[in-house]
């Protein structure tokens, strides 16, 4: 036979093999086959019991010593109500936002339910889709565990639900059992939670939030939810009321006339006072980035073991009172009820947040000022930049390497050399410096001179190298500006960048969770130590000229022989906020004031006058706070010494000075003041921030004059920053 004949004949058998007909009756086969299966599943599952609330257990939260902190309650937050309570547009709300279909469908979702069981079988996880129906079954009848069998459950139980409950029953157990978030189960909890109302106040704008809410309880929460959050749920919110337009529930023209309504700020739960709230926040937030989620929490069973040393947390709380609370008078001084504190404090060796101050007290002040990321770190951003400097090698205008004993021009309000973007600092009080070094600039925090090093490194750079320490992405422009530490900084995470660098530059990310168990099951706990982010001769190096700002420097106040310490400080525009973050070799500590209204909606403030003591600068309260908590922390003191190695000394040509500012920008002389260019009503005994030291710096006063704040007038702190305009002279905001 031939090789055509051959082809002929194993085509045919191919033909005989793979026919339509026995590929339909295949198919057809298995169908059957499913269909039977079904069928047995639908005959064998019948309809359970409902879940006993009674075996809801409380969540327990204990100090790194083992010891409790405390125990969430193992009550639901949930009060039962009728479905003619709730008003029947916030009904239709939920129908909505979930299941359009609800009034017409037979209690399921076929390609929803695929699609859920394909997740998990892929391992993709959760997935939407589930009708009302199906989400009452799950919440009352089932668990929330993702297995194909809990699926394969609910689609039976679902069906025969549909059959022998009306709709309306089913909806009133909906909205009964499903959870809102901030710990409410069930719609009259939600609306007393969110708006302070009971579920029968609510009104249909009101009703179309939680209804919105349910897709993703945490990250929709308006209290705490991110930019991307909210905006995410106030489209839902109003794709919600669209499809009551659609399904005739609500007229397009009172649609038309809907404003978003901003739910409540949230309350701390009893037991949660003090501190313990805010350590278990901070607990939660972990466990959700590692993908342990509010509602597994709120199914209880967790037994969370904190990072928290019960000594060093208590000796916080105690310096926060001593150096800060008990000088202020919040019921009688305006100025004193704005003042925020918040501290965080690291383990530089591990990344273990060994103790946390989020503010006077969680059931007081919601927000953590801790883990708050809506002030800006100020100076404490300039050791950065010298980092950043060491790490990429870079040079001044004039081609010198940059290290410690680079001079450059401290000339007050100079225009920075290279850049397309004009930028002109003024440096603390408009003093003019003559040539000082960077360490001299790090002790002074001389504005001009980190303007100047920001340009010669390139934004860029700098930002690439403060990202990979730990300083976080916002409100981040790749500006000279940055210099004066313009982004947003949580004392949590400053407290993380600064023990990276004491860490010899090996990455530390602060971790409150030392371990979450439940039932066996555990969480993968955060691993504090990471690789090496920059060189272990840069990250001394900035070490070394950080010891002298403590020893002789703006943190003068820290300064004792107890311990070594290297630290900065900084104090944002307007004196909005005040830092101190420092390290010794074996805690990194970050603590912050922030002038914050106490008024409806919040927003920053100034904290000059807080405790009748000019300005609130960093190297003051926070200042004394770090010096108390830290000797306490360490039992009086520490042997420990800073174990340097590799120090960038640097050249010490001069950076090139322009001659004189643009003519446009120039402005004429003025006297120059013969008093001492500090504020008034600073005591003496409380340096201001980056103030002078009894050495004198050199001053051009005819060149650059001097300017006496008047009384009524905020002194210019060294991190101010200006505006940014071409050709126009830049000066900070006044």
């Amino acid at each position: 036979m031939g090789r055509a004949d051959a082809r002929r004949a194993g085509g045919d058998g191919k033909r005989r093999l793979f026919t339509w007909r026995k590929i339909l009756g295949t198919f057809f086969g298995l169908c059957l086959l499913g269909m039977g299966a079904f069928a047995a599943l639908y005959v064998f599952v019948d309809v359970p019991e409902a879940n006993a609330q009674a075996e809801k257990q409380s969540n327990v939260y204990k100090y790194s010593d083992g010891t409790l902190l405390v125990r969430s309650s193992s009550e639901v937050n949930r009060e039962i109500v009728d479905l003619g309570v709730v008003p029947k547009s916030v009904q239709h709300a939920f129908v909505a936002a979930e299941n359009k279909s609800f009034y017409r469908d037979q209690g399921v979702d076929l390609k929803g339910t695929t699609r859920g069981l394909l997740s998990t079988l892929t391992g993709k996880g959760k997935q939407g889709g589930s009708t009302i129906t199906q989400q009452y079954v799950k919440n009352y009848y089932l668990t929330q565990e993702q297995t194909v069998t809990r699926k394969l459950k609910e689609l039976v139980i679902s069906l025969k639900v549909d059959q022998r409950m009306e709709k309306d029953d089913i909806l009133a157990g909906y909205l009964n059992t499903v959870y809102y978030g901030r710990g409410a189960n069930g719609i009259q909890a939600a609306a007393q939670a969110y708006y302070g109302v009971d579920a029968k106040d609510l009104d249909t704008s009101q009703g179309a939030y939680l209804a919105a809410l349910l897709q993703a309880p945490s990250q929709y929460d308006w209290a705490n939810a991110t930019p991307s959050g909210k905006k995410l749920v106030k489209e839902r919110w109003g794709y919600t009321l669209d499809n009551m337009v659609d399904e005739g529930w609500l007229d397009q023209a009172e649609r038309d006339t809907m404003t978003f309504p901003v739910p409540d700020r949230p309350k701390a739960a009893g037991g949660m006072e003090g501190q313990t709230g805010y350590l278990v926040e901070a607990a939660n937030d972990e466990m959700e980035r590692q993908g342990i989620t509010e509602e597994m929490r709120q199914n209880g069973g967790w037994t969370i073991t904190l990072n928290i040393d019960k000594k060093r947390q208590k000796q916080l709380e105690k310096s926060v009172d001593r150096e800060l609370e008990n000088q202020l008078d919040r019921k009688n001084n305006e100025i004193d009820a704005t003042v925020q504190a918040g501290a965080a404090s690291v383990d530089p060796k591990t990344g273990k947040v060994v103790a946390l101050y989020g503010g006077v007290g969680a059931t007081e002040h919601y927000i953590s000022n801790a883990t708050r990321q809506d002030y800006q770190p100020a100076s404490t951003f300039k050791p950065l930049v010298l980092a950043s400097a060491l790490e990429n090698g870079s040079t001044t205008q004039d081609g010198s390497l940059i290290g410690l004993n680079t001079v450059y021009d401290g000339t007050s309000r100079r225009p920075v050399v290279g850049s397309d973007i004009p930028f002109a600092p003024q440096n603390e009080d408009d003093i003019s410096y003559d040539s000082p070094t960077v360490r001299r600039a790090m002790d002074k925090s001389i504005n001009a001179v980190f303007a100047q090093m920001v340009v010669d490194v390139s934004p860029a750079a700098v930002k690439k190298t403060a990202l990979a320490v730990g300083v976080p992405d916002k409100n981040f422009p790749e500006t000279p500006a940055m210099t004066l530490g313009t982004m947003n900084a949580s004392t949590w995470d400053m407290a993380g960048v600064y023990a990276t660098l004491a860490n010899h530059g090996k990455k530390v990310t602060p971790t409150i969770v030392k371990s979450a168990v439940h039932r066996g099951r555990t969480m993968e706990p955060v691993d504090g130590v990471g690789g090496q982010v920059i060189s272990r001769a840069s990250a001394d190096t900035v070490t070394d000229a950080l010891t002298e700002v403590v020893d002789v420097g703006s943190g003068r106040e820290a300064d004792t022989p107890a311990y070594d310490a290297a630290g900065k400080t900084g104090t944002s525009e307007n004196n909005k906020a005040a830092w101190f973050t420092a390290y010794t070799p074996e805690l990194s500590t970050a603590v912050a004031l922030f002038g914050e209204s106490p008024r409806e909606g919040g927003g920053q403030v100034s904290l000059t006058g807080t405790a009748n003591s000019g300005r609130a600068s960093g190297g003051g309260f926070p200042a004394r706070i770090w010096a108390d908590y830290t000797l306490g922390a360490l039992n009086g003191g520490s042997d420990a010494t800073f174990d340097l190695e590799g120090v960038e000394r640097g050249e010490t040509a001069v950076t090139q000075t322009p001659s004189a500012l643009p003519p446009e920008t120039q402005e004429p002389p003025e006297t120059p003041s013969e008093e001492p260019e500090t504020p008034s009503g600073s005591p003496s005994a409380t340096p201001g921030e980056e103030s002078p030291s009894a050495e004198p710096p050199s001053e051009s006063p005819s060149s650059t004059p001097s300017r006496t704040p008047s009384a009524t007038k905020d002194p210019e702190d060294e991190d101010e920053p200006p505006g940014e305009r071409p050709g126009s002279e830049v000066l900070p905001e006044q």
